[in-house]
């Protein structure tokens, strides 16, 4: 093979020039390590990458990044070889640096690079899962693959609230000294790794290194010790600690079940086979955690049929008219009845979806006999790792605020100044500003209907909470909201918008997708999907020449830079609020997730556009029971259950899901539920 003795001559040449022990030398090991292993040299490749991983940790260190790519390689070596139990430690290792440096590291990102890094870091979580699914009965396997489930899962939007939280909780000026140099640190080391050692070698290069390293993790030590804020953030368990805490979290009578959508690969190449050549499939996995820490995983096939039925059983519960049984029964037989051997007698759930079962009620699903409503008792989370308690001391509000019934004839306040003294954390696009100036005169009135469902929902709830500060009419406006202070429960009814396809029903709280209401073209979409998801507030439907309709609109990306910590409950009575774009093991990029990004506990919100009446009923059904005791999931369960007294049709009652925890509300004290309204 041609290649080889070029790849030898490039190995003499390099030990010659730089030494044998320079990190480009154990680059060229690797490649000839890759080379070996197609040749079917399986013994000699790993050598070869023995020699490089050794190289690395002697001029890099044993936690550099250059050596997780090494250290993989070996591990799948080993674990061909039917060594796992030497195959283990060594993918422990390439993921517990991995992990290191996005700790270290994501503090300093934008959010859309930290999103660049973790699909860059998919790589190795689908190598986990991969491993999982050809040794599911090992169980260091699933240890290793559940603990990374739960450090990555989700850690997007985590990594962004944790960027809300310190500048909202408010750092001290000498805190925010120390805080500005441990950027500063960090980025000499990441510029130092990166730059290498040099050629010739520097002789100090480790050391600086070491020094920097060191330097950083004191300081922020320090920082820890003096900051609750920052002490929330570096509270997260290590790889090693994740699965035993989460387990001790859960209820005891309850279940954890991770969903797991990847990129299924071979954990080695047939020799000869080119990289292009290389198959992949989208699958989903089930990894079930229980109390006692004892861990379950099922394969659930291939992702297209799965796909498939949640996306035929959404559009069937959507119309209000359609036939959902076979479909309902169909995704329960893909998804969810696979689960029951490894669920025993267990009937509180903790789901934490991925994919497309991220846009689905599991509540709705059917076995043939009944709604699974009926026997399971679901709370949604975005990743397990949510069940851990909060630790940012963050004191708890007693206040209601309430968005209802918009007035969106007038004109909208000018544009709005988010409150607080700490900086904003999203800016305003010109491209959302341009698209709805676009849309706006397509729109019509038709789009933005009145909802009086809103008002008497709100006045329900003020009932029940008389503390509670409505806003209603022209005072439902974005610049009231985005200068909210973080109130206990944030309750928000009006229209909701999500980009689709399809146009809203009469009487809904949706609009549906803006160029299903004109014939004139609009401007494109927004990129980002924190665009294209938002809410409705008074002045939508004012004259052009009054305001831009933009002021009147507010996007996910800009709630996400609202201060909602303290807010234990935000409940978006709209429509299509739990929709956006799908990010395998990043979760759902719209409402939600802003909600979560600023802080709030909860958020209770719908997967298609809901009837006003009939949500007026089930939510004011929900707070009776909130208000009874009961926790924020179990309450929207049981209101959903009575609403099916007088809606069967699972698209009344099922389209609303609680993701977050499922504890009572606290400092609301409990009242008994009074009788529903006729």
């Amino acid at each position: 093979m041609r290649a080889e003795p070029l790849l030898q001559r490039a190995l003499t040449l390099g030990e010659a020039a730089l030494g044998k022990n320079h990190p480009d030398v154990a680059g060229v090991l690797s490649n000839l390590a890759l080379l070996a292993l197609a040749q079917g040299a399986s013994g000699r490749a790993g050598e070869l990458w023995e020699r490089a991983l050794a190289i690395h940790e002697v001029t890099l260190g044993r936690n550099h990044p250059d050596n997780v790519r090494t250290l993989n390689s070996l591990a799948l070596m080993r674990q061909a070889q039917r060594r796992l139990g030497e195959a283990v430690p060594l993918f422990t290792r390439a993921f517990t640096i991995t992990e290191r440096r996005l700790r270290q590291e994501a503090l300093d990102f934008s959010e859309s690079r930290l999103a660049t890094f973790l699909q860059h870091l998919r790589d190795q979580d689908e190598l986990l899962y991969a491993l999982l699914r050809a040794h599911p009965g090992d169980a260091d396997i699933r240890r290793l693959a559940l603990g990374g489930a739960l450090l990555l899962k989700g850690r997007s939007v985590e990594e962004t609230a944790a960027r809300s939280r310190i500048i909202y909780r408010s750092l001290s000026a000498r805190e925010r000294d120390t805080f500005e140099q441990l950027r500063g640190l960090r980025t000499q080391l990441a510029t130092l790794s990166l730059q290498g050692p040099g050629s010739p070698p520097s002789a100090d290069y480790p050391q600086r290194l070491r020094a920097l390293t060191e330097l950083g993790d004191a300081l922020e030590a320090d920082l820890a010790k003096r900051s609750a804020p920052l002490r929330a953030l570096t509270a997260l368990p290590s790889p090693a600690e994740i699965v035993d805490r989460v387990a001790a979290a859960l209820p005891k009578d309850s279940a954890l079940v991770e969903f797991i959508a990847y990129a299924d690969r071979p954990l080695l190449l047939e020799p000869g086979m080119p990289l292009s050549e290389v198959p992949s499939q989208l699958r989903y996995l089930a990894l079930v955690l229980l109390p006692d820490a004892e861990i379950r995983v099922v394969d659930l096939g291939p992702a297209e049929p799965i796909d498939r039925a949640a996306s035929r059983l959404r559009s069937a519960l959507a119309n209000r008219d359609a036939s959902f049984q076979a479909m309902a029964q169909e995704l329960y037989r893909l998804a969810f009845r696979p689960l029951l051997p490894l669920l025993g007698g267990t009937r509180r759930l903790f789901l934490s979806p991925d994919g497309q079962l991220g846009l689905v009620p599991f509540a709705a699903l059917h076995d043939g006999r009944g709604f699974l409503v009926d026997t399971f008792d679901f709370t949604y989370l975005t990743s397990g790792k949510d069940l851990l308690p909060r630790t940012e001391g963050v004191a708890t509000s007693r206040a209601v605020t309430v968005f209802a019934d918009p007035d969106f004839s007038v004109p909208p306040l000018a544009r709005p100044t988010p409150a607080g003294s700490g900086p904003v954390l999203v800016e305003r696009s010109t491209t959302v500003e341009h698209f709805f100036s676009t849309a706006r005169a397509d729109l019509g009135e038709s789009a933005w209907v009145p909802l009086p469902g809103t008002r008497r929902e709100a006045e329900g709830i003020q009932r029940l909470l008389p503390q509670a500060q409505l806003f209603l009419g022209a005072e439902a406006s974005k610049q009231r909201l985005l200068n909210v202070s973080p109130p206990g429960i944030l309750h928000l009814a009006t229209h909701g918008f999500f980009l689709d396809d399809a146009p809203a029903p009469e009487g809904s709280r949706g609009v549906g997708h803006f160029g299903a209401m004109g014939d004139k073209p609009l401007a494109p979409r927004p990129a980002d999907p924190l665009l294209r998801s938002g809410l409705v507030l008074a002045g939508a439907r004012a004259a052009p020449e009054d305001s831009s309709t933009a002021n009147a609109l507010v996007t996910a990306l800009e709630l996400a830079g609202l201060d909602l910590w303290g807010t234990q409950l935000v409940v978006l009575s709209a429509c299509d609020t739990g929709r956006g774009d799908v990010k395998l093991g990043q979760g759902v990029y719209g409402l939600r997730r802003a909600f979560v990004a600023a802080g709030a506990e909860t958020v209770v919100m719908s997967l298609w556009k809901v009837n006003d009446e009939t949500t007026r009923v089930l939510m004011e059904a929900y707070y009776r029971h909130l208000l009874a005791g009961q926790g924020r999931a179990a309450a929207l369960r049981e209101a959903m259950r009575s609403l099916r007294a007088t809606r069967a049709h699972p698209h009344y009652w099922a389209p609303f899901i609680a993701v977050g925890r499922d504890a009572p509300l606290r400092g609301l004290g409990p009242t008994a539920p009074e009788p529903p309204e006729k």
